[in-house]
């Protein structure tokens, strides 16, 4: 091949900064450009919601890309298509509209409720389709599309359907990244039959109570299955519990994911030319990162203590990231001498827990539940600790930032998260704590060690400054991504 090594279209639910709800967001804000540097050209595709604020990420219309035709059975609905570029990069982003399917707040599921949107079926197969309808528009075709979990899992199947006898699809491969096996995209049969052929219905994964499973049709269909870690690919291929079926699925095609681990954008990510932050700084100024920590503990009304480490919790309110784990801790927590910041949202019986448990320990836990890029990137440079509670962990990102910024994570030892540092040794080597079981016991053991350790401010700097100068590039990721590219397209 001669210019780019592959053209490659991303499909995602959700990107950092224009909508976030998981780390998905935060690996799809670096991943394609790590591919672009690698030598592939790069486009990107998700749903226009409509909480994403066109102003703000300068999205703006293009005539060409208006009302595009997706057909769907019985009717055919309009297109129309937002531009912008990927922030820190010129990556085209291209965001999927119609008013009727995306004008709602929120995106497929109500985090809140914990139960999907109504209309969230039509909403899938609507873009699924229009993913392909809009490549045609653009007269762009990539040679692979690389989707994200469940959000545009018809697109393989609709390339051996719907597509198959279109020349302009020819040649095009699919590649799954499994992020999180326990979301799965699970929506009732019937708005499949009323809107797509008979011809594909056959190729859906329906379940015994006649609904549709989206991440197990796209596991069936799709020509090469990635996930995030070694760990997690071992998980969802061999663990029921970790697996919630996909086990099953990956074992009747006869494959396991290829594992590899994520990566860093050290532009949007790099304290000393952060511009969210309230002091930038560096391994040559941890000064400044105390002043970061000193204006966020009074901007949330936090006791101020410099011999008290700030630890920090970032995790959605639901059953996967280990919120739970936190709340059954938390009484352990606060016996230990920490200042604690609770930084997530979704199930609101969740979130009125943690809320009771900040007036109980007033000045000693502070809760946020708005996210900004703001918020995020100041907890990062103002925290000492991060715990990362999830059980099932694919690898995260979280971690990442935290050990950039100066924060040492404190992760389960079942997680793939466990392959992205090392975990801190009786010689002070290491950049991290585990906790061995999964329990409440291990976990404030785990925390305790940290505040051990943070005692010893000559050790704990050692730590620090040796974490945050890590390399977290994507280079090493990024060169294996491209191969299984070039892999699938030798056998066109």
């Amino acid at each position: 091949m001669t210019g780019s090594t592959c053209k490659v279209l991303y499909v995602s639910g959700e990107i950092s900064p224009f909508v976030r709800i998981s780390s998905l967001a935060d690996f799809m804000a670096s991943f394609p450009q790590a591919m672009e540097d690698e030598g592939c050209e790069a486009r990107i595709m998700m749903p226009k919601y409509g909480v994403i604020n066109d102003r703000k990420f300068r999205l703006h219309d293009v005539l060409r890309l208006s009302d595009i035709k997706v057909p769907l059975k019985g009717k055919t609905d309009l297109l129309h298509v937002k531009v912008t570029a990927l922030p820190s990069s010129k990556i085209q982003t291209y965001f999927l509209y119609n008013e009727k399917y995306f004008k709602r707040n929120g995106l497929f599921r109500d985090m809140a409720q914990g139960d999907d949107f109504k209309g969230s079926a039509e909403r899938t197969i609507f873009f699924n389709v229009g993913i392909l309808e809009t490549l045609q528009r653009l007269g762009w075709k990539p040679d692979i599309i690389h989707f994200h979990d469940w959000y545009a899992s018809l697109v393989p199947l609709l390339l051996k359907t719907v597509y198959a006898d279109n020349p302009f699809f020819d040649g095009i491969r699919t590649v799954l990244t499994v992020h999180n096996a326990h979301l799965q995209g699970v929506f009732p049969l019937k708005p499949f039959k009323k809107l797509l052929p008979e011809g594909l219905l056959e190729g859906l994964h329906t379940l015994d109570d006649d609904t549709v499973n989206m991440l197990f049709t796209g596991i069936e269909h799709t020509d090469s299955i990635t996930t995030t870690s070694e760990r997690y690919a071992e998980l969802i291929s061999e663990d029921s519990e970790a697996a919630s079926g996909v086990d099953a699925m990956l074992a009747s095609r006869g494959i396991r994911p290829d594992g590899i681990t994520n990566g860093l954008d050290s532009k949007q990510w790099n304290p000393p030319t952060d511009k969210l932050i309230k002091k930038k700084y560096d391994t040559d100024r941890l000064e400044d990162k105390l002043e970061n920590k000193k204006y966020l503990l009074d901007e949330l009304k936090l006791a101020s203590d410099e011999d008290m480490p700030l630890v920090a919790v970032v995790a959605n309110f639901d059953g996967y990231q280990g919120i739970e784990l936190v709340l059954d801790a938390l009484e352990g927590l606060m016996q230990l001498d920490i200042r604690l910041v609770v930084f997530g949202a979704g199930n609101k019986d969740i979130e009125k827990k943690l809320r009771d448990l900040v007036s109980t320990y007033k000045g000693r836990i502070a809760l946020d539940c708005d996210f900004t890029d703001i918020f995020f990137h100041q907890l990062m440079a103002s925290s000492d600790v991060l715990i990362m509670p999830g059980e099932f962990e694919s690898c995260g990102m979280m971690q990442f930032f935290a050990m950039r910024y100066g924060a040492l994570p404190v992760v389960y030892a079942g997680s793939g998260t466990i392959e992205t540092f090392d975990a801190i040794d009786q010689d002070h080597d290491g950049s991290g704590f585990v906790f061995q079981e999964y329990t409440p016991e291990s976990l404030v053991s785990a925390v305790g060690e940290a505040v051990s350790v943070y005692g010893d401010r000559q050790r704990w700097t050692k730590l620090v400054t040796e974490a945050m100068a890590r390399d977290f590039s994507w280079k090493d990721s990024a060169e294996k991504y491209r191969r299984i590219y070039l892999g699938l397209l030798e056998r066109v």
